[in-house]
């Protein structure tokens, strides 16, 4: 099985201007050969038959994605309208600014397959592409935020994968999501 990172999740995950939330202390290139020779710790299935997950130990001083809010941070949250891409719509999304997250004990990396890739306009050299990467404290994934599940029912024009909504998911991730949220540094 072959790994390679992706147009998509290289920006993101290894900016041009190093961000304190993104992986740390890799190239992208180092970061594909680790994925590509250690095996993962569990794989898990993802959203849809086309996405799986890997979980690898953080060997990065990589910190986590998501922080809890509470009555002591809410001060702290930020929102704004953004896309992803140039292509996206703007959607709102919303950040702590001034917190220092732990370092997280795994990456738990975001892969679709070949076919998917190709269907999404962006075909690879590998057998899977990864999308994203989550940084967590367990082996685990962090629900998709709701935004993302409603754009990927959308549709591939709209940046998302073409996957329906699953309400039992939606409601999980709202459930999730109203108590935690991403942070910038």
């Amino acid at each position: 099985m072959s790994i390679a990172l992706t147009d998509f999740a290289k920006p993101r995950l290894f900016p041009r201007e190093p961000r304190r939330n993104t992986i740390q202390d890799i190239t992208p290139e180092q970061f594909v050969e680790h994925l590509n020779t250690v095996p993962p710790v569990a794989v898990l299935d993802g959203y849809a038959p086309f996405c799986k997950l890997h979980v690898h130990r953080n060997w990065t001083s990589t910190r986590c994605l998501v922080v809890p809010i509470s009555d002591d941070n809410r001060h702290l949250l930020r929102s704004a309208y953004e896309a992803r891409t140039k292509a996206e719509l703007p959607v709102l999304n919303r950040w702590f600014e001034g917190v220092e997250p732990p370092v997280a004990d795994y990456l738990v990396v975001i892969l679709y397959d070949r076919a998917q890739m190709a269907k999404e306009g962006t075909p690879i050299d590998a057998d899977w592409g990864i999308v994203g990467c989550m940084y967590t404290s367990e082996p685990a994934e962090i629900p998709m935020a709701p935004i993302t599940m409603m754009r990927n029912a959308l549709g591939v024009d709209e940046g998302g994968s073409g996957v329906p909504i699953d309400r039992e998911a939606y409601a999980r991730s709202v459930a999730f999501w109203e108590r935690h949220a991403n942070w910038r540094g």
